[in-house]
C-alpha cells in the first residue's frame, strides 16, 4: 500500500489522504506500541473524504472514535497482537 496524505493537521495529529494503489480514501493518526511508532489507517468513503477536507473539525470527531477503537471495522490494515495506543 502507498499512502499519500492530502491534508495533514499537525496540531490535531491526524491526516486525510488516498491510498494510491487502490484509490481508497483514509484518515490516519500516529500510534505507538512502545517498540515502534506507526500509523493506523481507517477507510472513509468518498463523501466523507470530501466533507472532512472541507470541514476538518468534523473529521476530528471521527478520529476520536477511531482512537477509542469504536471504528475498528474500518481499519485498512489489521493490527498485530501488540497494538499501539494513540500518541
Amino acid at each position: 500500500m502507498k499512502f499519500k496524505d492530502t491534508l495533514v493537521l499537525r496540531d490535531e495529529r491526524f491526516s486525510i489522504g488516498i491510498e494510491l494503489e487502490s484509490g481508497r480514501r483514509y484518515v490516519s493518526f500516529p500510534v505507538s506500541n512502545g517498540v515502534v511508532d506507526y500509523e493506523e489507517y481507517y477507510e472513509v468513503d468518498s463523501e466523507e473524504y470530501e466533507r472532512f477536507l472541507i470541514n476538518p473539525g468534523e473529521a476530528a470527531g471521527f478520529v476520536d472514535e477511531c482512537r477509542r477503537h469504536t471504528r475498528d471495522d474500518l481499519l485498512m490494515m489489521k493490527p498485530g497482537k501488540n497494538r499501539g495506543t494513540p500518541i
